[in-house]
């Protein structure tokens, strides 16, 4: 990877890249995907003392060119025609746009442009040394193709910003998607690259869009072997879920030494998401960032940029979910106990559903999975069978 030209001498930990202005990418007031849980996660963080002024850094624009790195020009100016629409139109689904999952939306294109480039300031940040780590909740819009809007995505800010880092920095790129949709668009964006290593653990598509992820999707020609997808079943509890989760990345990331980490932090894989079928509580939320934390720090000198992306019981549980994330990033212990009663007592009256007022999840949360031990076998052969080529590998390797 190539060195950077400039780094300064009071590095910081961690950058948390954020404006008001990510709040305009708004499909309307009815859409599952509610950028108020931005707001309310970093209400949440200043009310902890856990986020400063000083930490904030504010996204910039992707440029056209940058959005060029994974976009077809004529796509992006069709996204620019669209953002200028006044009534609902058809004419630009057959791009993805306008549909009912990713509705038409006032300045759409400048909206999309802004949460891609606060990824990509994320990644300057820590690319140049500035900082270790670096998070953009507003990111993590992995659905997005290179002509194609998908699942509310618009733009895939985290394929821009891969490829970015490629051209820019020369660097090899994992990326670990633990949102409970597959990351299809990233996994295409480089599935015939050899120096992008893309991980997704994700609900299994029999049940859930996008219908992909599955084990035998691997990548292509130079890129065979760079893709791993483990689609666990529907009702997944934590213990099945974290042990594929760090068996897998253990072995992964020994296996591929990146130079960096961009981890997308979807927090939809909970038991109270609408959209999903998983059994998670806040646990996995408090264990998925130690370990990619550790991981960059074991092998990419620290560099790890983080995105958000899906999540939507945006009261209960994304705020909750992404604090953890950022806490994690600046060596906060994880906090127990109650919420601050002061953000309780701030949003209690606007949320629609009444907050789970500690930081951790009630235990039990919910009723025994009658099929607990049918689904954690099934998963676990699910995972034999998708590191099973890396197993060999590393098998003739030692023997060699």
């Amino acid at each position: 990877m190539a060195k950077p030209a400039g780094i300064e001498c009071m590095k910081k930990n961690a950058v948390f890249i954020f404006s008001e202005n990510q709040l305009g990418y708004k499909f309307s007031e009815t859409h599952p995907f509610n950028q108020k849980r931005l707001t309310l996660t970093v209400d949440l963080l200043m009310e902890m003392n856990s986020l400063s002024p000083s930490d904030i850094v504010a996204p910039r624009i992707a440029t056209d060119e940058e959005l060029c790195l994974v976009h077809d020009p004529g796509y992006i100016d069709i996204v620019k025609k669209a953002s200028q629409e006044t009534e609902s139109t058809s004419k630009y689904e057959s791009y993805g746009i306008g549909t009912e999952d990713t509705p038409i939306f006032p300045q759409m294109h400048e909206a999309s442009a802004s949460l891609v480039g606060g990824t990509l300031t994320a990644v300057d940040y820590v690319m140049e040394g500035k900082s270790n780590h670096a998070v953009n909740l507003g990111g993590g819009l992995h659905h997005g193709f290179k002509g194609r809007a998908s699942g509310f995505c618009v733009y895939n800010d985290s394929s821009v910003a891969i490829k970015y880092m490629q051209e820019k920095y020369n660097a090899r790129v994992l990326y670990i998607d633990t949102d409970a949709h597959h990351g299809d668009g990233v996994q295409w964006s480089f599935y015939d690259d050899p120096n992008v290593c893309t991980v997704s653990i994700h609900e299994t598509g029999r049940y859930l869009f996008p219908g992909t992820g599955n084990i035998t999707e691997r990548g292509t020609g130079e890129g065979y072997g760079t893709s791993f997808n483990f689609p666990i079943d529907a009702f997944t509890e934590d213990d099945s879920f974290l042990d594929i989760y760090r068996t897998s990345l253990t072995e992964i990331v020994e296996w591929f030494k990146p130079d960096v980490i961009l981890s997308q932090n979807g927090a939809d894989a909970h038991f109270f998401d609408p959209l999903t079928h998983l059994y998670g509580t806040m646990n996995i939320y408090r264990e998925i960032p130690k370990l990619a934390h550790e991981l960059a720090h074991k092998y990419c000198e620290g560099r790890w940029i983080a995105v958000g992306g899906g999540g939507y019981d945006i009261w209960r549980v994304v705020p909750r979910a992404w604090s953890l994330l950022w806490m994690e990033m600046n060596d906060i212990p994880s906090p127990t106990g109650n919420l601050p009663k002061a953000w309780l007592d701030r949003w209690s009256a606007e949320s629609p559903i009444p907050f789970i007022p500690t930081w951790m999840d009630p235990n039990p949360l919910y009723e025994p999975i009658p099929r607990k031990l049918e689904i954690t076998e099934k998963n676990k052969q699910m995972l034999d069978k998708a590191l099973y080529q890396l197993r060999s590998q590393k098998s003739y390797k030692k023997l060699d």
